[in-house]
This record gives structure tokens, C-alpha cells and sequence, in this order.
């Protein structure tokens, strides 16, 4: 919007015919004054309306320059910044866009672009998209909102469609107008249709395509669906060929005619591009027969409204908890019962017990012990270590340190020097 000479040389008063009036407001009036024409210039500016036309490819451009004026501090005329600054898109009510509207912003010193191929469906039914803008610097955000208003096409769809794969470009330099322009211009060349309309672009990595590597300024491609009134040209069904076919199918490249009015600016991937004819195309609908395994139509579904009445669940939680807690419970105090109270004991058990059973019992248990107290009296050889020796200093004999009720299984085999010369001094 173009200010008036009077406001810019900052005196905002009426303006007159005859000339600049006489009377000056006050500083307060002229803050109050300043703030309503920002308020307006906002509300003004924050929405914009866009009429595109359904199966016709709709670009926007969202300037960074245009959301600078935006964020406090606001630049001064004159004044260059370069912030940073981030965009994100959402259908007003929604957390994502549109399926037919997509976005990409490559980096935060670059313009974000919304594009797409707005469908039939859509036709008459405003759809707002709002726009956040998002300093990087100051942290500021501005929103504006963007309604596009999806207008009907004469000619909508457009009976011969015609898919090329760019090499060489990315999907933000496609959307670029004189590019697109140059591309729909070597189109029409070769194809000669009397309407030719920009369908759709899509990236390659949208259809599956790598990252390619950031060496020798590598491009990640780019799908571009033209659309025309007027059948495939000559050029165009070479593709087609069986010569050609048996060249892609070896990886090789095919030979084109008229590859060469494309080759100056783009490099296509004649093997990947695709001829749909919507004249020819037969309704494959076949009526489905109700049978086994085939759900009945439900209809369309209609979620639940806004006022649901709140449930209650405690009463559920109770149930929930109380009945498993109490056949634990009375499963735990059976289990106790049967092991406390229902104990026969050692006495009861003896009385219940056959006389001849008990008698074979403690006559087992009685030769046990016999042989355990026998296994320690029974006579072994004693070994060297045990016998009498000579005392390496008065040479008199010493006499085993054991005696003969003594447990040899706990002597050691070798005594120490130190006890033998206790043994003798004592």
C-alpha cells in the first residue's frame, strides 16, 4: 500500500486541497493515531485471498521480505535485515494441510512455497490455510491467513495427460515461474496443443527417490504432469518404440527427436515419462457381490457429537478390583485353614502307622547309627608321618601324637617343625 507524502514526512494531520492543514496533534493523539493505522495495515494484510482453478497446478510464494515488517524491532526505511525465518502451514482447525497442498522451504534464508493440484471436490468450498512466520533471531511469529478460493475449470480434466522426470532440477527451482514458463514453452513446441496447462509437480523423493549426494551439485529431480486438448504428438509415442523399449529396459538412454529442444535447459528421463490417454481409458467399476468375508456398507461415519454425556467410572473400578481381592481372599484363608488347622501330627501319624512298618523304620534308622560309630574305630594303617621319630636335637624318640580312641580322620599327615620342638621341650 502507497503512504501519502504527508505521512511520511510525519505530520498526520488532514489533508486538504488548498494544502497541508494548520493544526498538529499531540504526541499522545499521534501514538493513539499510529497505532489504529498498524492495527489496520495488519488486520489488512493478514489475510489474502487466491482464486485457482481445479487441475491447474497453484503456486504461492511466501516472501520472506513480506513477514519482515512483522517483527518488532520493525526496520527502519532503508534498513536491510536478514533474519532468519521459518514457515509453517495448516488448514485452520487441522494440524496438517491439505492433501492436495504440499509445502518446502529449503532453508531459513530461502522463500517457503505452498503448491499443488487442487481437486474437483473441493470446488466452491473456501479453504484457509494459516500461516505462521517464525523469527529464528528474536523468536517473534506472525500469522496470517491465506484462503483459497478452488474455482471450477471449463475444460477440467484435460483428456491427454503427459508425466516428464527432470534430472536436473529440484521442485523449489521448478516452481520458479520463468522456469515452468520455459518448460511449458519447449512442451508446447513439441506437442503442438491449443490449451496446455501445468497439472501437477512433484518431487522425487516423494515418489521414493534417494537423497543424492552433495557432490557435483547433484539434483534430487523432479516430476512435472502437463496436461493437453489435443492427442500425443509423434515425438512424444517414440518412447513407445520397441527399439526404445529395449533400450530402457538395458539402462540405456532412448533417441529421442526431440530431445534436444529440452536438452538445453533440461535433462529428461525419457524412460520414466508417462502417456495417459483419458479418452481411452474403460471403467474397470465392477459391482461387488455381498458374500463371505465381504463386510455390508456401513455407510458414511459419522463420529460421535460434542455432547456426550461424562461417564462414571468408578463404580467399574471398584468391580474391577473388588471381586479378583476377594476370591483371593477366600481362596487364601482355605489355603491357611488346611495347613494350620487340619495338621494330623507326628503322634496321629505313628497311631495311624502300621506296628510292623514302625518296627522296620527305627530298625533301619538303629543300624545307621551303628555303622556311622563303627566307621570311626575301624583300624587302618597308620601312615609314616604318625610313627616315632627321632628329635633332631636331643635324638631322643618321640612317641606318636595320638592315642589309640583317637580320631585319625582329622590328623594331618605331616607335622610342622615347630610342633616337634614343642613336643620336646615340654
Amino acid at each position: 500500500m502507497q503512504l501519502p507524502r504527508w505521512w511520511e514526512l510525519g505530520d498526520p494531520c488532514a489533508w486538504t486541497g488548498q494544502g497541508r492543514g494548520t493544526r498538529r496533534m499531540s504526541p499522545a493523539t499521534t501514538g493513539t493515531f499510529l497505532l489504529t493505522v498498524y492495527s489496520i495495515f495488519s488486520k489488512v494484510h493478514s489475510d489474502r485471498n487466491v482464486y485457482p482453478s481445479a487441475g491447474v497446478l497453484f503456486v504461492h510464494v511466501l516472501e520472506r521480505e513480506y513477514f519482515k515488517g512483522e517483527f518488532p524491532p520493525y526496520p527502519k526505511p532503508g534498513e536491510i535485515s536478514n533474519d532468519p525465518i521459518t514457515f509453517n502451514t495448516n488448514l485452520m482447525g487441522y494440524p496438517d494441510r491439505p492433501g492436495w497442498l504440499r509445502y518446502i522451504q529449503r532453508t531459513p534464508y530461502s522463500d517457503g512455497v505452498l503448491y499443488g493440484s487442487p481437486t474437483a471436490e473441493n470446488v466452491g468450498k473456501p479453504t484457509i490455510i494459516e500461516i505462521t512466520a517464525y523469527n529464528r533471531r528474536t523468536f517473534e511469529t506472525a500469522r496470517h491467513n491465506l484462503i483459497i478460493n478452488i474455482m471450477s475449470a471449463e475444460d477440467f480434466p484435460l483428456p491427454y495427460q503427459a508425466e516428464f522426470f527432470i534430472k536436473n532440477m529440484n521442485v523449489e527451482e521448478m516452481l520458479a515461474s520463468e522456469v515452468l514458463g520455459d518448460f511449458l514453452g519447449a512442451v508446447k513446441n513439441v506437442w503442438q496443443p491449443e490449451r496446455l496447462n501445468a497439472i501437477n509437480i512433484t518431487s522425487a523423493l516423494d515418489r521414493g527417490g534417494r537423497v543424492p549426494l552433495p557432490i557435483n551439485d547433484l539434483k534430487e529431480g523432479v516430476y512435472v504432469m502437463v496436461g493437453a486438448d489435443v492427442p500425443f504428438s509423434s515425438c512424444l509415442r517414440e518412447v513407445e518404440n520397441p527399439q526404445n523399449q529395449l533400450r530402457c529396459s538395458q539402462e540405456m538412454e532412448p533417441v529421442i527427436t526431440c530431445d534436444k529442444k529440452f536438452r538445453t535447459q533440461f535433462y529428461i528421463d525419457w524412460c520414466k515419462i508417462s502417456l495417459v490417454d483419458k479418452t481411452k481409458q474403460v471403467s474397470t467399476y465392477q459391482e461387488v457381490i455381498r458374500g463371505e468375508g465381504i463386510l455390508p456398507d456401513g455407510g458414511e461415519y459419522k463420529p460421535p457429537s460434542d455432547s456426550l454425556k461424562s461417564r462414571d467410572y468408578y463404580t467399574d473400578f471398584l468391580i474391577t478390583l473388588a471381586v479378583p481381592s476377594a476370591v483371593a481372599l477366600v481362596l487364601f484363608l482355605i489355603l491357611a485353614y488346611i495347613m494350620c488347622c487340619r495338621r494330623e501330627g507326628v503322634e496321629k501319624r505313628n497311631m495311624q502307622t502300621p506296628d510292623i512298618q514302625l518296627v522296620h523304620h527305627s530298625a533301619i534308622q538303629k543300624s545307621t547309627k551303628e555303622l556311622r560309630d563303627m566307621s570311626k574305630n575301624r583300624e587302618i594303617a597308620w601312615p609314616l608321618s604318625t610313627l616315632p621319630v627321632f628329635h633332631p636335637v636331643t635324638g631322643e624318640i618321640i612317641p606318636p601324637l595320638h592315642t589309640d580312641n583317637y580320631d585319625s580322620t582329622n590328623m594331618p599327615l605331616m607335622q610342622t617343625q615347630q610342633e616337634f620342638i614343642v613336643w620336646g621341650s615340654s
